[in-house]
């Protein structure tokens, strides 16, 4: 929402305060959102009038009358618009449309090689076109909100720079704005899922977390004190390129030695190559052909099992991620570290061995009540991530 200044942005503000009230407290009385925000009940029948006229908020039924007139109750209506989400990653795009509590209705999953696709930004282009195309009513989408790894400037709504896709400073917002003429936002996924952790999750009475992304790369989002923090020019969380051996493998930002290079599921796929030519035992490839086809679900799959195989691969990915969350845990603090791979759970080997390097290593202090946790926000987090940034900025009062 544009703020002019003077009496149109006092409306405004008045608004979201309003909305944000029957968000969280519905249903409620015109009266009782007056009294809780100090507002004159005028102010808040004109609010109230746009937000129903907009389909924002709907009657939630008439309550009992205490001398006067019956109280009417006012309720979100989340269902009555939507946010068409998409996460960009290096083997897959998703597209979905999510209600404004960030529920998904509907997706899509397209799967290649995007790190080495010829036009990967066309190409999501054309498919947030196709879902478009497909939706009933346009004017019920509140905007395309896009997320990927990468540097990006969420203010500018540019990608600085993702070396594993080639992609550097593409004005994405702008081109998306005028493409569909529909309002846009691009953030980095993992400051988005962090965010959705923060404002969706099972975490969110906790003001201070750190989510980390693993799979194809590795990134982390950082939420400090309810904010989500991005640096000055917004690569703050570029967790997989901590250097880890200044001799190491030759990484795509032209360093050595970055972490993620050392955990992420090309290397893990090298170090299960290398037990099979070993003859290390698996059933991992009872179902394939070829190593290609085993999936990284697969391999999470096989450690709930105790593979031999898997267990002794995921020792050396633990020892390298439990090094760089001491760092982490070391610098911010957090109170919750998130994880998100796959179907991974709390209660998964990973996890828990992870815990217990992390205790090892860390200060205490640091550790104590420290919880290192999977993802809560379910196998949709990418999209719930990608939602969240546009609902951030729609739903919060514009101070």
């Amino acid at each position: 929402m544009k703020k002019t200044g003077g009496l149109k942005l006092m409306q405004e503000i008045n608004q979201y305060i309003i909305l944000k009230t029957i968000r969280e407290h519905g249903p409620i009385s015109r009266s009782e959102i007056a009294k809780q925000n100090k507002l004159s009940p005028t102010t808040v029948t004109s609010a109230v009038n746009e937000l129903l006229e907009e389909g924002m908020v709907t009657v939630g039924g008439v309550g009992e009358s205490s001398g006067g007139r019956k109280p009417v109750y006012l309720q979100f209506a989340p269902d009555s618009k939507f946010v068409l989400g998409v996460s960009i990653t290096n083997s897959s795009i998703i597209i979905g449309k999510l209600n404004m509590e960030a529920d998904v209705k509907d997706k899509e999953i397209y799967t290649d090689d995007f790190q080495s696709h010829p036009d990967v930004i066309g190409y999501t282009l054309d498919r947030i076109g196709n879902h478009l195309d497909a939706c009933e009513d346009l004017s019920l989408c509140l905007g395309v909100s896009i997320i990927t790894p990468g540097i990006i400037d969420a203010k500018k709504g540019i990608i600085r720079n993702n070396a594993k896709m080639h992609l550097e400073n593409i004005p994405l917002k702008e081109m998306v704005e005028e493409r569909f003429g529909l309002r846009a936002w691009i953030d980095n996924d993992a400051n988005a899922i962090a965010l959705a952790e923060n404002k969706y999750g099972h975490y969110g009475a906790k003001r201070n977390l750190i989510y980390i992304q693993m799979g194809d790369g590795i990134g982390s989002g950082i939420v400090i004190e309810d904010q989500i923090f991005r640096g000055s020019h917004g690569g703050a969380g570029e967790f997989g390129h901590i250097t880890i051996n200044n001799n190491g493998i030759l990484c795509e930002c032209g360093n050595r030695g970055c972490l993620e290079n050392y955990v992420n599921w090309p290397a893990i796929q090298e170090s299960i190559k290398e037990h099979l030519e070993k003859g290390t035992p698996t059933r991992m490839m009872d179902s394939y052909q070829k190593l290609e086809e085993v999936s990284q679900g697969d391999f999470l799959k096989a450690l709930q099992y105790k593979d031999e195989l898997a267990l002794s691969v995921i020792e050396e990915t633990i020892e390298y991620m439990a090094n760089g969350l001491v760092t982490l845990v070391n610098l911010f603090n957090p109170e919750v570290i998130l994880i998100g791979w796959g179907p991974i759970t709390n209660d998964s080997y990973f996890i828990n061995r992870l815990r217990e390097k992390v205790n090892t290593l860390a200060f205490d202090i640091f550790t104590d009540g420290l919880e290192i946790q999977a993802t809560t926000l379910g196998g949709d987090f990418q999209l719930k991530g990608a939602a969240s940034v546009a609902l951030e900025e729609i739903f919060e009062v514009p101070l």
